[in-house]
């Protein structure tokens, strides 16, 4: 069953340790549960291992965590857009295991379906296959991967019902539907909780037996990463 909190440190409250593994929904600042992730910095929770698509940018998203040292492991797919993770990778200072974002994405959709392992021809041959069993399939070769099990998936979505039946708008939806299926935990932040009986039933994205806390965030400022527009024509 689904419980609505007034707050997310409220909604966190005696989910969160040290050392845990936290599945996060988002796309570079798409989507990203960033009221959740305020809260896990308030915390001051340390040794996380995070998987999530990419790490925010620098002191936005998944970036905060990272400046304030807390994150100890990423599994992510694509972590060029965020200086301080770069610097810590270099450094030595952080643990990164890079993921295919298709392959993670399944890592997270398996997970959540009970499925410990899948091959993929994905990183054959590459860097992301070092160390896993390999196996040949109708003569190609593919890969072993693990499904992830998080300790506490975070998510935003847009609208949910007083249930917790969820719906994502648009690109938002991203990796936030397979995160959210993965943790033994979900806490899901939504722009608007409405009645139950308001969604149309064949529009859920995610059914309220995945998410077992709920915040209404809003009102939420629209970050963009890289605003890329063309000179206005002299008149």
């Amino acid at each position: 069953m689904t419980t609505i909190f007034a707050s997310a440190g409220e909604a966190l409250e005696g989910v969160l340790h040290d050392g845990m593994t936290i599945a996060a929904g988002g796309f570079g600042l798409c989507g990203i549960p960033e009221r959740l992730i305020d809260a896990i910095v308030a915390s001051g929770v340390k040794n996380l291992t995070i998987a999530s698509n990419n790490a925010g940018i620098d002191g936005e998203g998944l970036g905060k965590l990272l400046r304030t040292r807390q994150v100890k492991k990423m599994i992510s797919s694509y972590v060029g857009e965020n200086k301080e993770f770069e610097r810590q990778y270099l450094a030595g200072e952080l643990e990164v295991e890079f993921c295919p974002q298709g392959t993670l994405a399944e890592r997270m959709r398996a997970g959540g379906a009970g499925i410990p392992g899948f091959y993929t021809k994905t990183g054959v041959g590459t860097k992301v296959a070092e160390g896993k069993e390999v196996k040949t399939f109708d003569g190609e070769e593919y890969i072993l991967e693990r499904g992830i099990i998080a300790d506490l998936s975070i998510i935003k979505g847009w609208k949910a019902d007083q249930m917790g039946n969820l719906v994502f708008r648009k690109t938002a939806r991203n990796f936030n539907q397979p995160a959210a299926t993965c943790g033994k935990v979900c806490v899901a932040e939504v722009e608007e909780i409405v009645a139950v009986g308001s969604l149309d039933p064949d529009c859920i994205h995610l059914p309220s037996i995945y998410v077992n806390r709920l915040i209404c965030g809003a009102p939420y400022d629209k970050k963009i990463e890289f605003r890329t527009v063309r000179e206005r024509e002299s008149a």
